[in-house]
């Protein structure tokens, strides 16, 4: 193959790469959004578990919905992973590998706040638990709900050291504006004092969704 044809071809691939990234990276967006103020904002009520037990049970089929999107959101972040290796790996391999570790330990923890959230479920609809106190179920799928946050905000250190590795990597490419690096560092640097925020400071995770925002 003629070297400028081969040049072509390969930058085609990398265009291609590009594209898939921008809908990977849009779809987690809007799936997080929803999630957070259609879903989540609407149903759960910081600090009162019983109303939030009573909107959850009303609108079970939406919270159902919520939780599939988070395990959608999930496998895209995947693939979104996957294409920052390809993209950013002629810059540093090594350093791009490191980014990929950390992306891949935020989405196990991740994967474990979207479990919180199904699990929310299970003791407003199983019927060999109607038998205890409302009050205490209700207050079990509360626990879910902050199990759910405190995850989500451990998940986000993981992605907070991702998000500044990759923009170091783009703002090295000499490809990608280095404009969009700095401001994932900066979004990084905002994600890890958020999340340390919740662990030095308890009643921050009262909040179930103080944190709830990814990408």
């Amino acid at each position: 193959m003629p070297e400028r044809n081969y040049v072509q071809v390969k930058y085609d691939s990398v265009q291609a790469y590009a594209r898939v990234g921008g809908a990977l990276y849009l779809t987690i967006i809007i799936i997080g959004l929803l999630g957070e103020a259609v879903i989540r904002n609407s149903l759960v009520v910081a600090g009162d578990a019983a109303v939030t037990a009573q909107r959850i049970l009303e609108s079970e089929l939406l919270w159902r919905l919520g939780v599939a999107g988070q395990l959608v959101l999930l496998i895209c972040a995947v693939a979104l992973t996957f294409i920052w290796y390809v993209l950013l790996r002629p810059v540093n391999r090594n350093i791009t590998l490191l980014a990929v570790f950390f992306a891949l330990i935020s989405l196990a923890v991740e994967s474990v706040s979207a479990l919180h959230l199904q699990a929310v479920l299970t003791p407003l609809s199983n019927v060999a638990l109607k038998v205890a106190d409302p009050q205490q179920l209700h207050a079990l799928a509360y626990l879910s709900v902050v199990s759910h946050s405190q995850a989500f905000g451990v998940a986000l250190i993981f992605f907070g050291v991702e998000c500044l590795i990759v923009g170091y990597l783009i703002r090295k490419s000499g490809y990608f504006p280095k404009l969009i690096g700095t401001m994932m560092q900066i979004a990084g640097l905002c994600y890890l004092i958020n999340s340390f925020s919740l662990v030095l400071y308890p009643p921050l995770a009262m909040l179930p969704l103080a944190s709830d925002q990814r990408r």
